[in-house]
């Protein structure tokens, strides 16, 4: 049964004379990638806390596209943020020291303990490995020197054999930690025994002394079916299995890699009965049609986990201009590459389209083109890189918003917090200028996080304090920085802007209003949004594996009982 909320603060750092004072642990690891080890962590987080344990999570190295920005500054994993949050605990960097952000198919954005150390290709990332080991021990040591117990979580595969020499995430940790391993298994893609028994196979013999029991992971069906080859892999392996867990269908918590976004689901709808139907045909059904171009180096996706749980609502995944239909919104999301994700859309057509949209919901007061971090950078004029930190050179934009960004090496990374413009949500009363103070004042609240290389500033006669129709502010802190600008209709509606605030539709409010104002464009009927929460779907989560797993087992060998 869900129990209260844990809260608390993270433990203090202090002196660890080494690994044997480190506290008792539990390490996820999984047969594959995306086997669910994220989410059982959260969920045996979550249980733990309930019992009143000081529990925190770690993961020694993420490769991820989304990140989290912690309250002093800095950058980390969101599946380790969503797993702070299932212990009660703010995000905090030691939970995730080396962060790995992918910027080409052979390079990545090195973190270590949030800040950024560099671009780099995987060789000089295999000679820079060493140093970032270091780094992973002192964060764990240090992390888990106030902690009851410590649940970790590996990458990957432990039986990749190809990558075990350079390995500081799964059994090196493993074994530094002196934590015991539980192997996840995803059922539901198949091959699942057959992964487990391999997995074993190739692991050494005290790597495998090392594994203490098996989970099935997203079955779906009656699981005293899997009984004979349960039965059979713990008599080949002599480990025994922890337990099945059910594929829990709509769980409304961030993605980590945006599987499900890649995908095209949205959670909440019958995509089976919806599959095929464009924005006219969703519209015709009372369902509003958010369209999201699959961008090739889409970054925090998560931005849009509010909308997506939505009633009547489906975000719908576009990869191609023949595909686009009639959308009521356009999102544009953030990018790890920018420049190349431009030609994308020029190469598919969805510029033309998109430019088309923004051109159309301006003349016909209908619609909105939204930008989000790089999303925003796109609708500018022109994007410049001249230090190379994604490919060098300029890029010219969609040219939508009178706005030039030019990439620098400074990378900001910050809370923030703000009210957005009416215009952002209705229709602004005759005389009232969106960007003007009087136009944020009963504005809706917002808060959200930056995290980006680019400066943006509109382009020179463009300010918003220019005067005249053009480029406004339609978000800003509290101190009245830009955090948003666009450009409104004749009406006063702003029908495309953009913001470098990530989480924007997190806020109930603001979320809620920008939907309704969407809904009446359309000439739909008004409905009661939904709110937006990780506590009731953490202890769903949690509920669920309790009720699948032998938690006493777990408890025992944790010395927990």
């Amino acid at each position: 049964m869900a129990g209260p909320a844990p809260s608390g603060t993270p433990p203090a750092v202090r002196s660890v004379a080494g690994p044997d004072d480190l506290p008792p642990a539990l390490m996820l690891q999984g047969t594959c990638s995306n086997a669910g080890k994220s989410l059982l962590t959260a969920a045996l987080c979550r249980l733990l806390a309930r019992r009143g344990l000081r529990v925190v999570p770690f993961k020694a190295q993420n490769m991820a596209l989304n990140s989290f920005v912690t309250h002093d500054g800095k950058e980390m994993g969101r599946a380790q943020a969503l797993q702070a949050a299932a212990c009660g605990l703010p995000a905090d960097v030691r939970m995730n020291p080396v962060l790995l952000k992918p910027t080409s198919h052979t390079g990545s954005q090195v973190i270590v303990l949030g800040e950024p150390v560099g671009q780099m290709r995987v060789g000089a990332y295999l000679r820079y490995k060493p140093e970032a080991w270091k780094a992973v021990r002192r964060a764990y040591r240090s992390l888990a020197s106030g902690a009851d117990v410590v649940v970790l979580e590996g990458a990957g595969s432990p039986a990749e054999i190809n990558l075990k020499a350079h390995d500081i995430v799964n059994m090196r940790m493993a074994r530094y930690a002196r934590a015991h391993v539980a192997l996840v298994a995803d059922i539901d893609r198949g091959g699942a025994f057959a992964a487990l028994a391999g997995t074993m196979t190739l692991l050494t013999r005290a790597e495998r002394a090392r594994v203490a029991g098996f989970i099935l992971n997203k079955f779906r069906g009656d699981p005293g079916l899997l009984d004979p080859a349960l039965h059979m892999l713990t008599r080949r392996t002599g480990k025994p299995f922890w337990g099945v867990v059910p594929m829990l269908e709509n769980l409304r918590l961030p993605e980590e890699d945006s599987v499900s976004f890649k995908l095209g689901i949205t959670p909440g709808l019958d995509m089976a009965g919806m599959k095929g139907m464009d924005g006219g045909a969703a519209a015709a059904g009372g369902v509003l049609d958010v369209l999201v171009p699959d961008l090739p180096h889409i970054s925090n996706a998560t931005d849009l986990d509010a909308l997506r749980q939505e009633h009547g609502l489906r975000v719908r995944i576009v990869r191609r201009a023949e595909d686009w239909g009639q959308p009521h919104a356009v999102i544009l999301p953030g990018s790890r590459n920018t420049a190349a994700d431009l030609r994308f859309l020029r190469a598919t057509g969805l510029a033309d389209a998109i430019v088309l949209f923004a051109r159309t919901a301006m003349e016909r007061q209908r619609g909105v083109l939204a930008g989000i971090c790089g999303g925003l950078q796109m609708l500018g004029r022109v994007i410049a890189d001249p230090l190379g930190l994604e490919e060098g050179g300029q890029e010219p934009g969609l040219d939508l918003l009178p706005l030039a960004t030019r990439l620098e090496a400074a990378k900001q990374l910050l809370r923030v917090s703000g009210r957005a413009c009416r215009c952002l949500t209705a229709v602004l009363p005759k005389g009232e200028i969106p960007g003007e103070t009087g136009a944020l004042l009963p504005a809706q609240e917002v808060a959200g996080y930056e995290i980006h290389h680019g400066r943006t500033l509109p382009l020179a006669g463009q300010e918003a304090d220019a005067g005249g129709p053009g480029l406004r502010v339609v978000m800003a802190d509290t101190a009245g920085r830009p955090l948003g600008w666009g450009l409104c209709d004749a009406a006063g509606r702003a029908r495309v802007w953009g913001s470098y605030m990530h989480g924007l539709f997190d806020a109930d409010a603001f979320r809620h209003a920008f939907l309704a104002a969407l809904r009446q464009d359309a000439g739909l009927a008004p409905l009661a949004g939904a709110s937006y929460g990780l506590g009731p779907e953490l202890d769903r989560l949690a509920d669920t594996v309790e009720a699948s797993l032998d938690m006493q087992a777990i408890y025992g060998l944790l010395g927990l009982c």
